[in-house]
């Protein structure tokens, strides 16, 4: 089965990606195997199990009366697994396998491939009597594609491969992130994207961090992490209409505030940082030594970072036992244009 993006959504992600990645050497579409693991949550009270347990409105993904086999319905979703004092478990993306209201739900998740046993677990602790299903997906693989200048129309070369291409569809956290590609193991991407060639996960990391999209439990560290300061809203991970959920009560009261003081950002170093000896939250200061956030993960000379939006156009520095490694920070091109905070 074929999971497929209309017309629209891909001549407008193309148009996005075309101005902001300068990846893919020979300006075709780059595809990245990502080191994420996928879970299969399969019944008939799929939907409704995962609407108390994550941020976003998992009911959006179930087709339902007024639309006919799933017309108008998201095929994939971002959203966060939150603890009850409403910090980041788990940052995931959700996708729909079923078309058509008569199909049984079928929704996989996309997760840190180093929780992947500890998500199971908090599913299965709030299963109960719940008519689901959960079982990890080993024979299938995902990738990121990011397309480059002249990848042609991505989607009308996966519709002639249904056998090899499960979804396609856009990344549903920004269309600078590209496409979300999940295939059969061992299937050949080039077969099912014409002159695309398989990209250094690298590149796609630094793509991330040039962004500044946080992805997996280095860049939200699981029960430290706070939604909003990670920026949830702003990659379209949350509901805030949907009801009650775990987590929802420190969410929802600093929504309604509109006081969020620190944010994840991109951050460029003055030289590369070195790597595997960074400690995990190591801090930033300012030029008189005040903190100014904490570093989460990062590339070379890129990289994310927790950071006080007061303190973001004063000079930073990353303290890295003892020495100091120069840093700015940046607010990206696809944040909303009326965030002021």
């Amino acid at each position: 089965m074929l999971v497929r993006a209309g017309a629209a959504a891909v001549t407008t992600t193309l148009a996005g990606l075309r101005r902001l990645w300068r990846g893919g050497g020979n300006g075709a579409a780059g595809c990245f195997p990502l080191g994420r693991a996928l879970l299969a949550v399969r019944g008939a009270e799929a939907a409704l199990f995962l609407q108390g347990l994550l941020t976003n409105d998992v009911t959006r993904l179930v087709a339902g009366e007024g639309c006919p086999g799933g017309a108008g319905l998201p095929r994939a979703l971002y959203a966060h697994a939150l603890n009850v004092q409403g910090r980041c478990l788990y940052d995931l993306i959700l996708y729909r396998l079923h078309e058509n209201p008569e199909e049984e739900p079928h929704i996989l998740l996309e997760c840190d491939s180093g929780v992947l046993d500890a998500i199971q677990k908090h599913l299965k602790l709030y299963k109960i009597r719940r008519k689901v299903n959960i079982t990890p997906c080993l024979d299938l693989s995902l990738w990121a594609v990011i397309p480059g200048e002249q990848a042609g129309d991505i989607a009308s070369s996966l519709t002639k491969r249904a056998d090899q291409a499960l979804i396609v569809t856009p990344d549903p956290r920004t269309e600078v992130m590209g496409w979300r590609l999940i295939t059969k193991k061992g299937a050949d991407l080039s077969e099912i994207i014409p002159g695309s060639h398989i990209g250094n996960i690298q590149d796609y990391h630094r793509h991330r961090y040039k962004q500044g999209i946080p992805e997996g439990i280095k860049d939200l560290p699981p029960g430290v992490a706070l939604p909003l300061e990670s920026n949830l809203a702003y990659m379209n991970g949350i509901s805030f209409t949907k009801g009650c959920y775990i987590g929802q009560e420190l969410t929802a009261r600093t929504h309604h505030m509109g006081v969020i003081r620190k944010r994840l950002l991109p951050v460029h170093f003055s030289a590369p940082l070195p790597k595997d000896s960074i400690p995990e939250g190591a801090e930033i200061l300012t030029e008189s030594g005040k903190s100014a956030g904490k570093f989460r993960a990062g590339e070379d000379e890129l990289g994310i970072a927790l950071l006080r939006l007061a303190n973001i156009n004063e000079p930073l520095c990353l303290n890295i036992a003892g020495d100091k490694v120069k840093l700015t920070a940046s607010i990206p091109q696809w944040w909303p244009k009326t965030a002021s905070k």
